[in-house]
């Protein structure tokens, strides 16, 4: 099934890219997106009836192949088990469709008491129905090896999903006995689906009082994006005032799903705090390892030299938290206007290959983007593949900033992507996390690269280079101190039980004093602002993916600017493969693999290029 959370369906903008305010002036049209390819309404009859039949075609999936998998596996040519597998991947987009329709209309209103109660009762109603399809992948893997390899040999419909089924073998290790199965899977909807309701509906609700106005979540973090330094300042003790007031809450969910974590993988039999994300990611641990010990050693190169030149360019002796994202004097101010935006967009990737700006273009023209700013709407950004019968679609919060077309930018490359992979069929699609980050930052370096290219005035050049490098520091480094952040809060929770609400705030301040380094003041209130990071609460450890994208694709695009000719055709062949092959398949015909401990380094070096670059402009 489509799952319609972070972990998996959704792609969240990076930290930097939130942005949000009423003030629409000068924007233009904003696009909403039009669910109806989905669904007419959320009461049409045909998601009723497809709720109906999703709960009753589950169930006659049971009845007809539990107990029954070894046995066609054994009869070769002449087994069922390829039909079986089909019937499966049917049943799984039948209810991707349902799930991605509920959670896309719930995330365009979150405080719509309407739209949570179809949210809520679609995941209860599809939990009851997925429950009979447990034992499919589960008995799956417990078919022999030799049984399996000679099915696989000798039914041609089983031979399409090869792919699906040697990768579901990497699960074998860690599944469970088959009724426990079912409890974990039940259980989730009042375990840790609810606490990710909690935290969403908590945080959407939550108001900020900045100059006597309350504000949302987005509009109070868009300040921090502020010419005016003061303006900036009582955005920062306004965040930290409301997340202070509702620490206990935070602190709650934080500790009740680490503990969630930790029992899932006791029962499991994961070593590591993050083995199940690496598993989920199909990363190995070292691979990981290496990203994250090359990034923290490069913190005094990038993060530590960068923050104290942007000091002296604002005239400070340090910043403080609330200035790391201030734009600098020579920073453009107007409004781009979505016109300008799309434009921008579809000439950059055009310019890459036509293809995918044609692809894009269908985003634009179908109304499979949502951009204006709504009380209640969800945060951030992000790009919901749904099921490949359908279509992505894509959600931003637009305002108008050079960062939120960077946003667009970000999102159209998932998008295309989810489109290109979709011929795989919902089994195969779904591509792991590390790689589902590269087109995303590859279609930001392409627009990065076009306006740059343009750019001729010193002033307007640095500008677009400090903050194109703020963007890279908040996608690898900030997101690798979060990696730390929740490793140490998970380690600490299962060595010594509940952590308060200080507990957590002084590891936040640990990590992030670290990473931001000695130019970087983290005032007063700062300590709260772990609260608000969504990827802890739905999908932990999530957060490496985006460096690991961004690495990658800077190694990527070095490839593409040394040797052009026939790139574009090895990047449609990567991206049309979805979740069919390993990242060491995927990568190699580019000549890169993740496994090299030089591979970060390379990825880090352009970041350290560009601020070299900026401190040339400087001089």
């Amino acid at each position: 099934m489509a799952q319609f959370q972070g972990s998996r369906g959704f792609a969240a903008a990076i930290d930097t890219a939130l942005a949000a305010n009423e003030n629409t002036n000068g924007l233009g049209d904003l696009p909403e997106w039009n669910l109806g390819d989905l669904y007419a309404a959320p009461d049409a009859p045909e998601l009723k009836s497809d709720l109906e039949r999703a709960a009753k075609d589950a169930a006659a999936f049971e009845a007809e192949w539990k107990g029954k998998l070894a046995e066609e596996a054994g009869k070769g040519a002449d087994g069922r088990l390829g039909e079986a597998v089909a019937a499966y991947e049917t049943l799984e987009e039948l209810m991707g469709r349902i799930v991605s329709y509920s959670g896309l209309l719930y995330a365009g209103d979150t405080s719509d008491p309407v739209r949570a109660k179809l949210y809520g009762d679609v995941q209860e109603k599809l939990t009851d129905a997925s429950a009979h399809l447990i034992f499919f992948t589960l008995e799956m893997n417990n078919i022999e090896d030799k049984v399996l390899e000679a099915a696989l040999a000798a039914d041609e419909r089983l031979a399409h999903y090869k792919s699906w089924v040697l990768d579901l073998r990497r699960d074998k290790p860690y599944q469970l006995e088959d009724r426990i199965e079912q409890l974990f899977h039940e259980k989730s909807v009042t375990g840790r689906g609810a606490w990710n309701r909690l935290f969403d509906e908590t945080m959407t609700s939550l108001r900020f009082s900045v100059d006597g106005e309350d504000l949302a979540l987005e509009q109070t973090l868009n300040l921090l994006q502020d010419a005016d330094g003061e303006k900036r300042r009582r955005a920062a003790e306004a965040l930290a005032d409301t997340f202070r007031n509702n620490l206990r809450v935070f602190t709650l969910i934080t500790n009740t799903l680490a503990k969630d974590k930790e029992i899932s993988d006791r029962w499991r039999g994961f070593g590591d705090i993050a083995d199940s994300r690496h598993l989920a990611n199909r990363v190995e641990k070292p691979v990981v390892d290496a990203l994250a010990k090359a990034v923290r050693e490069a913190y005094p190169r990038l993060s530590h030299r960068y923050y104290a030149m942007k000091a002296k360019w604002l005239g400070m002796e340090k910043l403080c938290h609330w200035d790391r994202n201030a734009p600098l004097p020579e920073t453009p101010q107007a409004v781009i206007g979505w016109d300008d935006a799309k434009k921008t967009v579809l000439d950059a990737y055009g310019a890459f290959a036509p293809q995918m700006a044609e692809i894009a273009q269908r985003f634009f023209d179908r109304n499979w983007i949502d951009a204006p700013v709504r009380a209640g709407k969800s945060p951030g950004a992000f790009a919901h593949p749904t099921v490949p019968s359908a279509h992505p679609y894509l959600l931003l919060n637009y305002l108008g900033k050079p960062r939120d077309v960077m946003t667009l930018a970000h999102e159209m490359g998932h998008g295309i992507h989810q489109v290109l992979a979709g011929k795989q069929g919902a089994l195969m699609a779904p591509t792991p996390l590390t790689l589902a980050e590269t087109a995303s930052v590859f279609g930001e370096m392409l627009t990065f690269r076009s306006l740059l290219a343009k750019t001729t005035e010193p002033r307007e050049r640095k500008a677009m280079l400090a903050q194109k490098v703020e963007d890279m520091l908040n996608t690898v480094v900030r997101q690798i101190a979060f990696y730390e952040f929740e490793r140490k809060v998970h380690s600490r929770r299962r060595s010594e039980g509940e952590l308060t609400s200080d507990q957590i705030g002084a590891l936040w301040l640990e990590v992030q004093a670290e990473c931001l380094g000695p130019s970087v003041q983290l005032r007063e209130g700062y300590e709260t602002f772990w609260a608000y990071i969504p990827h802890f609460i739905h999908s932990p450890f999530y957060v490496y993916a985006y460096a690991f994208g961004d690495c990658l694709v800077n190694s990527l695009f070095a490839v593409y600017q040394q040797m052009p000719d026939g790139f574009q055709d090895k990047y449609f062949a990567m991206l049309e493969a979805g979740g069919t092959k390993h990242h060491s398949e995927l990568l190699k015909p580019f000549g890169l693999d993740a496994a090299d401990p030089d591979f970060w380094s390379k990825g880090l070096s352009v970041i350290e290029g560009l601020i070299d670059e900026l401190e040339m402009l400087d001089g």
